[in-house]
C-alpha cells in the first residue's frame, strides 16, 4: 500500500469552471453570514447554501478547518446555471458551536434561510442531533468527516463525502497489529458519539488477534487524565487508542508521556490538526492516525487544488498546510453543485434526489454514494508526527 496510488482530482466540467473562476483575494468571496442578502449586486437570483459547522467550543478549531475548504471552492465556483438562468451561490454560515442542543438552533436558522442544501458538520454528534431538521424541511445535507454510522442511518437527506468510523476503526486496529501491538487500552469521551463509536469499532477489530487490557472513559470538559492513565498504565498495552476532540489530545498525550507510558498512541481523523503538535509538544511524536487525505500523489487537478489552496490560507494568515478536513469540505461544496446542476432545478428536494446518482472525482477521491448516502471509500492514510509536522506513512485499506 506505500506506492500511495488514489485516483484524485476534479472532475474535468468542474475544474475548468474552477479555474475560471480564480480571482480575488483573502475572505470568502461571496460568502455570507446566516441572513444576509437574497439578492446578489446587479440583481442575479441567489442559492443559498448552508454552512454547518462548528466555529466556536470543543470542536471549533475542525470545523474552521472545514469552513476554509467551503469558503475557497465557493471562491472558486461562486455561480451556478440552471437552464438559461445563472445563479449566485451564497454562503449561510452558522455556527453549532460544538454543542448538540446549540445544533438543533443552528439547523432550524438555516431552514428558515431556506437553503437549497447545508454543508457539514464536523462532529457526528452535532450532525446526527441536526439530522432530522434537515430531513423534515426536505434540504439535503452533505457531511464532509462526520464519520459515525447514525449521520445517515434512517435518513434520506443526509450524505457524506468521507469513509465511516467502522472502517476507520478496522483500519486503526489492522495497523498496529502490523507495527506488532497485541495488547490494547481504549480511552474515550463518555457521551460523544464520535469518540464511543470509534472506540468499539477499534476494540471490535482487535479483539480479532489481540487483547484490550483496559476500556476507559473521561468526562466532557476534563483536565486531569493521570488517574485514568495511572491505570492504564499498570496494564501494560502497546497501544492506547484514544479518539477525542483537538482540545483533549494534548492533554492526554502529554500527560501519558510525563506517566512514564511508552506505549504507542493512536487516534482518528480528529487528531490531524496542527494544534495537538503545538500544544503537546515533543510528547507528540511518534502518535499515529488515520484521515482522508495526503498531498502526494495526486493528478495535475489535484495539484492545482493544493497550489490554489495554499495560497488562499497564506492570504487569510493561515499556515500553508492542508487538513484533511478542508480538502473534504472543498468536495462537499463541489459535489453538492453537481447534485444542482444534475437536478436542473433550485427544489431542494430535486437536489437531494439528483445526488443519489451524482458522481464526482473530488481531491480525496472518487465520490459516488451508496443507499444509505455514505460515500463508497475504501482507502485511509496513516500518519504519524515526526520532528514536529504531519508525517505520511502509507495507506490502508480493508482487505
Amino acid at each position: 500500500m506505500k506506492k500511495r496510488i488514489l485516483a484524485l482530482g476534479v472532475s474535468a466540467v468542474l475544474a475548468v469552471s474552477m479555474l475560471a473562476g480564480c480571482g480575488g483575494s483573502g475572505g470568502s468571496g461571496s460568502s455570507a453570514v446566516a441572513g444576509g442578502s437574497s439578492a446578489a449586486a446587479g440583481g442575479s437570483d441567489v442559492i443559498k447554501v448552508g454552512v454547518f459547522e462548528p466555529q466556536t467550543g470543543e470542536n471549533g478549531g475542525g470545523g474552521l478547518q472545514e469552513v476554509d475548504g467551503i469558503r475557497y471552492a465557493n471562491k472558486q465556483k461562486s455561480t451556478v446555471k440552471i437552464g438559461d438562468k445563472e445563479y449566485k451561490i451564497e454562503l449561510v454560515e452558522v455556527d453549532n458551536k460544538s454543542d448538540k442542543t446549540e445544533a438543533v438552533t443552528a439547523a432550524q436558522k438555516l431552514v428558515s434561510e431556506k437553503v437549497i442544501g447545508v454543508i457539514g458538520s464536523y462532529g457526528s454528534g452535532v450532525s446526527i442531533a441536526a439530522g432530522e431538521y434537515f430531513k423534515d424541511a426536505k434540504i439535503p445535507a452533505i457531511g464532509c468527516s462526520c464519520t459515525n454510522p447514525q449521520v445517515t442511518e434512517g435518513n434520506d437527506y443526509y450524505f457524506r463525502v468521507c469513509f465511516l468510523d467502522p472502517f476507520q476503526g478496522t483500519v486503526m486496529a489492522n495497523y498496529a497489529k502490523k507495527v506488532g501491538c497485541t495488547k490494547a487500552a481504549v480511552l474515550t469521551q463518555k457521551g460523544d458519539d464520535y469518540s464511543v463509536g470509534l472506540g468499539t469499532f477499534f476494540k471490535n477489530a482487535f479483539k480479532n488477534f489481540g487483547e484490550i487490557v483496559a476500556d476507559e472513559q473521561f468526562e466532557t470538559g476534563a483536565q486531569d487524565f493521570k488517574a485514568v492513565l495511572t491505570n492504564i498504565k499498570s496494564k501494560n498495552p502497546d497501544v492506547i487508542f484514544a479518539p477525542s476532540s483537538i482540545a483533549t489530545a494534548p492533554l492526554i498525550i502529554k500527560q501519558a508521556r510525563e506517566l512514564g507510558i511508552t506505549a504507542k498512541i493512536m487516534a482518528g481523523d480528529t487528531w490531524e490538526n496542527g494544534e495537538i503538535i503545538k500544544n503537546a509538544g515533543e510528547h507528540a511524536e511518534g502518535i499515529c492516525l488515520s484521515t482522508f487525505f495526503d498531498e502526494d500523489g495526486v493528478d495535475e487537478a489535484g495539484k492545482a487544488f493544493i497550489t490554489g489552496f495554499k495560497a488562499y490560507l497564506k492570504e487569510n494568515g493561515k499556515d500553508e498546510v492542508i487538513p484533511a478536513v478542508s480538502a473534504l469540505g472543498y468536495d462537499a461544496y463541489n459535489t453538492l453543485i453537481a447534485a444542482i446542476e444534475k437536478a436542473g432545478s433550485t427544489d431542494p428536494s430535486k437536489v437531494q434526489e439528483a445526488l443519489k446518482g451524482v458522481s464526482v472525482k473530488g481531491v480525496t477521491g472518487d465520490i459516488s454514494f451508496d443507499d444509505n448516502g455514505d460515500a463508497k471509500k475504501d482507502m485511509a492514510f496513516i500518519k504519524t508526527v515526526e520532528n514536529g509536522k504531519f508525517k505520511f506513512l502509507e495507506t490502508q485499506k480493508v482487505q
